[in-house]
């Protein structure tokens, strides 16, 4: 048996598994870890936990030892290296006219490299730029392109409920999210409504789709001709969350209905407008003119395609 921990870089960043080894951890603790870019500073988000060897992932690394009081005191060294280094950046950036914008600056926890985070509409040409860094920090520069949703939870921010973003406290990873999931809430298709603080789709609209997914299934349709007890009508409204619809009865009067106590109408969906009295219905417009005249490679597409061409008339 082996112990497990879950430990995150960055808040609300991704989870890795480390072995704990020996070490007496529990959560909020600080840790130092090897990692693919070499030592590393974490905060253990769940205790260790017992698992089996042969479950264990391949390649998985364990704790080194828990942060010391100098470890923490170089990470905050490294916190003023990376706004230093934005400030930098950002200046050069506005001298060369660059198409980019800065998000971020990480230093690694050994200083070794310098991360620049930066969004673009395109492919940037920094050739320049890493030179001018390189030559101010003395280190290993790398620029890294990141979309519009990694940059949100790089700098945080409130949403439209009022709270902090998801993606900024405890969204870990992404889901897709689509306009169908507005459409399937009743939510007015409105892009500053239902757009987040990136402009894409409000990462929340997926935390309870499947579940109006599962409570229309019990309902009828808007359209559907349904019996409650002695009354009959057309559903014309659905509340999902409270279970109900709105019935328009054929003298034009409306009631509240629970979904368990209507009964659907077989075969009786929405019907088209009956003409008005007096008003007889138009015929269908019969097109004038030359017949559509057939191509000639028609038939002979029918024959390649397993068909058989009509015979042509021939002439008396």
């Amino acid at each position: 048996m082996a112990k497990i921990v879950k430990i995150q870089f960055q808040t609300a960043g991704k989870l890795y598994d480390f072995l704990s080894g020996d070490l007496q951890l529990e959560t909020n603790d600080k840790v130092i870890v090897e990692t693919e870019r070499g030592k590393s500073i974490g905060m253990v988000i769940k205790q260790p936990v017992e698992v089996d060897d042969a479950s264990l992932p391949e390649g998985i690394k364990t704790v080194l030892r828990s942060a010391r009081p100098e470890d923490l005191e170089s990470a905050s060294r490294n916190r003023a290296k990376e706004k230093e280094a934005f400030d930098f950046c950002l200046h050069r950036i506005k001298e060369r006219n660059m198409d980019m914008k800065l998000v971020r600056v990480e230093y690694l926890f050994d200083g070794s490299k310098a991360i620049f985070y930066f969004t673009a509409d395109g492919r940037i040409d920094f050739r320049e730029l890493v030179k001018d860094l390189a030559h101010a920090f003395r280190t290993r520069i790398e620029m890294r392109q990141i979309g519009v949703r990694d940059e949100a939870g790089m700098v945080g921010g409130i949403g439209i409920c009022g709270r902090e973003l998801c993606c900024a406290s405890f969204l870990r990873e992404f889901e897709p999210v689509s306009v169908k999931m507005a459409k399937e809430q009743n939510l007015a298709l409105n892009p500053t409504k239902i757009s987040g603080q990136c402009g894409r789709l409000l990462c929340c609209l997926s935390y309870e789709f499947e579940t109006y997914c599962t409570l229309r299934k019990c309902l009828p349709k808007c359209g559907k001709r349904v019996k409650c007890g002695e009354m009959e009508g057309e559903v014309v409204k659905l509340n999902i969350l409270e279970g109900t619809v709105t019935v328009r009865t054929d003298d034009q009067q409306e009631f509240t209905a629970c979904g368990d106590d209507i009964r659907v109408e077989p075969g009786a969906d929405r019907q088209k407008k009956p003409a008005r009295e007096g008003e007889e219905a138009k015929p269908k417009k019969i097109q004038k003119g030359r017949p559509r005249q057939e191509s000639p490679h028609a038939g002979k597409a029918r024959e390649d395609a397993g068909g058989s061409a009509a015979p042509k008339k021939e002439k008396q």
